[in-house]
């Protein structure tokens, strides 16, 4: 329990400098800063005690960039700033680096060794769907809270 809340805390932290940085390189207002970093460590951490806990981890991304969307969309009405100040930076640091490398160092090794293995491509196909799928659980986790938290008619 104890190894799980460092892991938590340590998350949480490292996730946080990257969507900072992101935020001022794109110039949010230094008021909102706290709030990238803060919405950048509640969703980095969320997403990993959830896929601890068994959950995939294109699972875990959506539900927390649901949340991220969420939480954007209340601290731009509390700050005055549109909701992609937060969200962006928010979500920076859950961009599937890892899958998307071992896709195209697979993709590499395919061209340079001429003849393909079933495992070798099996391993790119899985890594290239699996970064797909976080990219798109990513995408439509921060648009459904705009759907439904912005409308002026009720959905039903």
């Amino acid at each position: 329990m104890m190894e799980l809340l460092i892991t938590l805390l340590d998350d949480a932290f490292f996730s946080a400098i990257p969507a900072i940085g992101f935020a001022m390189l794109f110039n949010v207002p230094k008021k909102a800063l706290a709030y990238c970093g803060a919405a950048a460590a509640i969703a980095h951490s969320l997403r990993t005690l959830l896929i601890s806990f068994g959950m995939s981890v294109e699972l875990g991304s959506f539900l927390v960039s649901v949340l991220v969307g969420v939480l954007a969309f209340h601290w731009a009405k509390k700050k005055l700033v549109p909701e992609q100040v937060f969200t962006v930076a928010a979500i920076i640091p859950m961009i599937p680096g890892k899958f998307a490398f071992a896709t195209m160092v697979g993709l590499v090794q395919l061209n340079i060794d001429g003849a393909v293995s079933p495992w070798l491509l099996g391993d790119v196909i899985d890594n290239g769907l699996k970064t797909l799928f976080i990219l798109g659980a990513l995408s439509v986790g921060l648009a459904i809270p705009q759907l439904f938290l912005e409308r002026s008619k009720p959905v039903v």
